[in-house]
């Protein structure tokens, strides 16, 4: 729970320092950019401060490259 506030403390602080240059700018897709990806960092951050098994993106290749590599696997076998 700790963790979590202070997760929750670390990214008000980054929102107060970088806002208003990112507000100065006028570059909306900018702020929504940093928005979400705050938000995205943020969110794994208390996940994994509470012990959630967060999957890592390369699970996600593995898993889109291993058929290929099995089909290529056995083409060059036969």
């Amino acid at each position: 729970m700790l963790a979590s506030l202070g997760i929750l403390i670390i990214a008000a602080t980054i929102i107060f320092v970088e806002y208003p240059a990112l507000s100065k700018s006028g570059s909306k897709q900018e702020a929504v950019a940093f928005g979400i990806l705050l938000t995205l960092g943020t969110v794994l951050g208390i996940a994994l401060a509470f012990h959630v098994k967060v999957p890592s993106p390369l699970d996600m290749v593995e898993a889109i490259y291993r058929p290929i590599t099995t089909f290529i696997s056995t083409i060059l076998k036969g």
